[in-house]
């Protein structure tokens, strides 16, 4: 086993279930690499194209490639626009594991989690930081939002009774 990598659902059309990628390396036996697993959790990366089905951006399919050719210490490709999410999730510009996004593993790490291979239980969650909002603030917004809108829905409300009304006496 080389890399696992994690996909959210509504990626197919016919099923709407999540899945794992699984991807093999005979070679790796002989390297550096072999008693390691690269997972990675793409569950966060997709293109939402309609309510029902999601897809990957070319620059996504290509940051996802290169988290892979970072860590086997190669050249990464940046033709599909990609370097802004290397940037981010690796500034430095090698392989790091980041949290929510990719982690190694050892065999052994692998083995004390009864060989679980869901790269869930070893990427975590990503950082979120601190929230830079005061909620009773935001909800008082809210609420101000939610009763201008009430009050206009009940102006449309009243204008499409008329207008229904009126039509209504026009074809009698």
């Amino acid at each position: 086993m080389d890399v696992i990598v994690s996909v959210g659902s509504n990626f197919f059309y016919t099923v709407t279930l999540p899945c794992t990628l699984w991807f093999f390396d005979k070679a790796k036996a002989k390297g550096w690499r072999k008693d390691q697993v690269l997972f990675i959790d793409a569950r966060s990366f997709y293109r939402q194209v309609s309510r029902a089905h999601r897809d990957f951006l070319p620059e996504q399919i290509e940051f996802l490639a290169n988290i892979v050719r970072l860590w086997r210490i190669e050249a990464v490709e940046t033709e599909a626009g990609s370097q802004e999410l290397i940037q981010q999730h690796f500034p430095e510009g090698r392989y790091q594991d980041v949290p929510g996004v990719c982690k190694v593993a050892t065999l052994a790490q692998i083995e004390a989690q009864g060989w679980s291979l869901n790269p869930g239980r070893y990427v975590g969650v990503a950082d979120r930081g601190s929230d830079d909002f005061d909620f009773l603030e935001r909800l008082e917004v809210l609420a101000e939002e939610l009763t201008l809108m009430n009050f206009e829905a009940k102006e449309l409300e009243e204008r499409i009774q008329m207008n229904l009304a009126s039509f209504l006496e026009d074809r009698s």
